[in-house]
C-alpha cells in the first residue's frame, strides 16, 4: 500500500488536511500522519474532532522559541521519521514553518510533494511574515500544487511552474467547514447559548499574526471599544490566542469591557458557531477569509495585504489595515448600511463548493498508479 505523509502542526493546517486524511483512509492508500504540534493545545482540538491519531507525534512547541530554533528543530525532528519509514509521497499545507520543513525533508529523501493550497502571494516577503517566504519556497519544492483558485494558479504560472503540475481544486478548509456544519448542527447552536450570545448581536474578531503584535494590536483593541461605544446593541466575542505576546495586549484593554467576551482558544466545532452566528468578522487570519464566505458573513481584514486576494476581488472580504480610525470607520459603514452588508454578505464563495479533497485524492491516485 502506498504510503503518504501528512505533515502538519498548527491548527489550520489540521482543519485542511482533515478531509484529506480521512479521503486517503477509504482510498487503496495509508496515510501516515506527522504532527509537528507547533501549536499544541489547538491542534489537539482538531484532532479529537476530526477522530484523527497521528502516528508520529513530534511535540514541537516551546514557549517563545525563534523562527531559526523552530526551523531547525522542525527540519531534524521530521527528518527522524522519514530515515524511519519508506514514504511514496508527502502532502503539506499552507505556508507555516512546519510546511517548508516538511517539504525541506521530503525533497532531501526525494519524495514528490503536494503542497494544498498552493500559489497564495501577497508579493511582500516581510507580509505576513514568515509565511510569505515559507509558501514561497515550498512552491519552489512541491512536485504537485493544489491550487484553491484560478487566482492562485496564475501566480504559480508567473514564477514559471508547469501549468501539468498544477490543480485547482477549491480549498480543504471548505469540504471541513460543511462537514462540521452538517454533522454537528445541534453543538453548533449550543455554544452560542452556552455563552449568552444569539445569532447577529455580535462582532467575532481574531487576531493573532506576529506583523500585529505591539502598536497594530493596540491600536484595534482601542479601535474595538470605539466600535462599541457607537453601537450599544451589539457584544464583541473574542477568542484570544495563547500567545502571550497577544494576550498581554488583548487583556490590558478589554478585560474590564462588559460588553466583550475574552475566550480562551476554541475547538473548531465552537469557533464554527461563532462565525455561523456572528453579524461580521473582524480579523488578520488567512483562513476565515475562505470560510466566512460560504456562512454569508462580511469579513474585514486587519492587514496590509492578503494572500487571498479572492475573496477582496468577490466582495466578501476588505483589508481595512490596523489604524483605529480606519478600523471604526470600515466597521461602522458596514454596519449602518443594509446596501453595503447585503452586497459582501451575498457574495459568491470563490474558494469552492467543498469538493476539494476528493479532486486531490483523485490526482495522486493518478500520480501513483494506485
Amino acid at each position: 500500500m502506498k504510503k503518504v505523509a501528512l505533515i502538519f502542526g498548527t491548527r489550520p493546517e489540521a482543519i485542511k488536511m482533515a478531509p484529506l486524511y480521512h479521503a486517503l483512509k477509504s482510498s487503496k492508500m495509508q496515510p501516515v500522519v506527522i504532527a509537528t504540534a507547533q501549536h499544541r493545545e489547538m491542534l489537539d482540538q482538531v484532532l479529537n474532532l476530526f477522530e484523527i491519531t497521528p502516528d508520529y507525534d513530534l511535540n514541537i512547541m516551546k514557549e517563545r522559541q525563534s523562527l531559526p530554533e523552530l526551523t531547525s528543530r522542525l527540519i531534524s525532528s521530521i527528518d527522524r521519521v522519514f530515515a524511519e519509514v519508506s514514504f511514496d509521497f508527502a502532502l503539506v499545507q499552507g505556508d507555516t514553518t512546519s510546511t517548508f520543513a516538511g517539504s525541506l525533508v521530503s525533497f532531501y529523501h526525494k519524495v514528490p510533494v503536494g503542497h494544498v493550497e498552493a500559489g497564495l502571494r501577497t508579493m511582500d516577503i516581510y507580509n505576513p511574515f514568515p509565511e510569505e517566504v515559507n509558501r514561497r519556497l515550498t512552491g519552489t519544492i512541491a512536485s504537485y500544487h493544489y491550487a484553491p483558485t484560478e487566482e492562485a494558479m496564475k501566480n504559480l504560472l508567473k514564477e514559471g511552474i508547469n501549468r501539468k503540475n498544477v490543480l485547482v481544486t477549491g480549498n480543504t478548509v471548505i469540504d471541513a467547514l460543511l462537514w462540521t456544519l452538517e454533522h454537528k448542527k445541534n453543538d453548533v447552536q449550543k455554544f452560542r447559548e452556552d455563552i449568552n450570545v444569539g445569532k447577529g448581536d455580535y462582532i467575532l474578531i481574531t487576531m493573532h499574526r506576529r506583523e500585529n503584535w505591539g502598536k497594530p494590536m493596540s491600536q484595534v483593541m482601542k479601535a474595538i471599544k470605539d466600535i462599541l461605544a457607537k453601537k450599544p446593541e451589539l457584544k464583541v466575542v473574542f477568542p484570544v490566542h495563547l500567545n502571550p505576546a497577544v494576550r498581554e495586549i488583548v487583556y490590558a484593554e478589554l478585560k474590564e469591557h462588559k460588553r466583550v467576551i475574552l475566550l480562551e482558544p476554541l475547538d473548531y466545532l465552537p469557533f464554527v458557531s461563532l462565525m455561523e452566528g456572528s453579524k461580521l468578522i473582524l480579523t488578520d487570519s488567512g483562513g476565515i477569509q475562505e470560510e466566512a464566505p460560504a456562512l454569508g458573513k462580511p469579513t474585514l481584514v486587519l492587514r496590509k495585504t492578503t494572500e487571498r486576494p479572492e475573496a477582496v476581488k468577490a466582495g466578501t472580504a476588505k483589508l481595512i489595515g490596523t489604524e483605529r480610525t480606519k478600523v471604526v470607520e470600515e466597521t461602522l459603514r458596514l454596519l449602518n448600511s443594509p446596501e453595503e452588508y447585503k452586497e459582501m454578505a451575498k457574495a459568491a464563495n470563490p474558494f469552492g463548493e467543498g469538493k476539494a479533497a476528493e479532486k486531490i485524492i483523485s490526482h495522486l491516485k493518478n500520480v501513483l498508479g494506485v
